[in-house]
């Protein structure tokens, strides 16, 4: 699909939708809603040093993290949103330890982080906004809890918001990868970066070398062997770090180790969405035993290790990755 410079989010979404009479404009919709959420957010954030909401509010979510108190904005934002958007049926988000159901019928299941990277806005580090869409399996009952646990491959679309020197939407329907800048000026997000493709080869590797202590010496190795015609960048917003190797190439990793064996980072509200977004932008994504995007998930907030980049990079880790699992 041939798309011009500065078309409006909206325009490229109905245009999509065209292809999928079935919808009936219920994902555009949803996705205005999310957008419209994102819109406040960046607002927010902006404004945040002024508006009193910078700093943690003394709780801890269901992930035993401290809850910042952009946190609950970006999370209550939106929430209230979606809960009376017809279409989705129902919301999951990082913050809730069960699911929102709506107050109208929908086909649309919604999963959320609402601010990733939060515990750096004190610093003015970039952070943003993951979402993704799912279809919901039943329509002749209440939605279920177990309805959200899907393989990534299913989602509808998957996207992320990045708040940093702009605010960019990054977004795929399934059909490539798109990236709007928002015109404060419009208020409308506009497309800036069309059909985006991870560079080869890559230039960055990502990982947060603080863990190594806690590392099996295989991934020990790894992270070695990737250093050596890479340079390190490491932010610690999963967004912002997705993000800068997508635009200008590198490989991000998180791997178990000690403390997270299991892994740190969720695969229904941030894994999915990256890996849907890195594959249809050319690259793959990995837990280092399958693609992400065919993990079948048993729990609403299941963690597990998370590689993603250019094919390349990939291959590589999951060759070196398969010592340790055999082992």
């Amino acid at each position: 699909m041939s798309i011009e410079i500065g078309t409006s989010v909206m325009e490229f979404i109905a245009a999509q939708q065209l292809g999928h009479p079935q919808a009936k404009g219920r994902l555009t919709l949803v996705l205005a809603n999310i957008l419209a959420g994102c819109q406040f957010i960046h607002r927010q954030v902006n404004n945040a040093g002024l508006a009193g909401v910078l700093g943690a509010t003394g709780g801890i979510n269901v992930q035993g993290e401290e809850v910042q108190k952009l946190d609950v904005l970006a999370r209550n934002t939106l929430v209230n949103h979606l809960i009376p958007c017809e279409g989705v049926a129902a919301i999951s988000t990082e913050e809730d330890e069960g699911i929102i159901l709506s107050t109208t019928p929908g086909n649309y299941l919604t999963v959320l982080d609402p601010l990733d990277g939060s515990s750096n806005i004190d610093v003015n580090v970039s952070v943003g906004t993951i979402f993704s869409i799912l279809p919901c399996p039943q329509f002749d009952r209440k939605v279920q809890p177990q309805d959200f646990l899907q393989p990534g491959k299913n989602q509808i679309a998957a996207g992320y918001v990045i708040y940093g020197s702009g605010t960019m939407l990054v977004m795929t329907l399934g059909n490539g990868v798109h990236g709007f800048t928002l015109d404060t000026g419009s208020g409308l997000f506009l497309l800036s970066h069309p059909n985006i493709r991870f560079p080869r080869p890559s230039k960055y590797y990502s990982v947060n070398e603080g863990n190594r202590h806690s590392w099996d010496p295989v991934i020990l190795r790894l992270i070695f062997e990737l250093s050596r015609d890479r340079s390190a960048r490491y932010i610690g917003s999963l967004v912002a770090d997705f993000h800068r190797n997508l635009l200008a190439g590198g490989v991000f990793l998180y791997p178990p180790d000690s403390k997270s064996p299991k892994g740190k980072l969720r695969c229904l509200s941030e894994l999915s969405t990256m890996a849907m977004i890195a594959e249809q932008a050319g690259g793959r994504s990995s837990n280092g035993r399958e693609s992400t995007l065919n993990h079948m998930p048993t729990a609403l907030h299941e963690r597990a290790p998370f590689y993603v980049g250019p094919p390349d990079d990939i291959a590589l880790i999951e060759a070196r990755l398969a010592e340790m699992y055999q082992g």
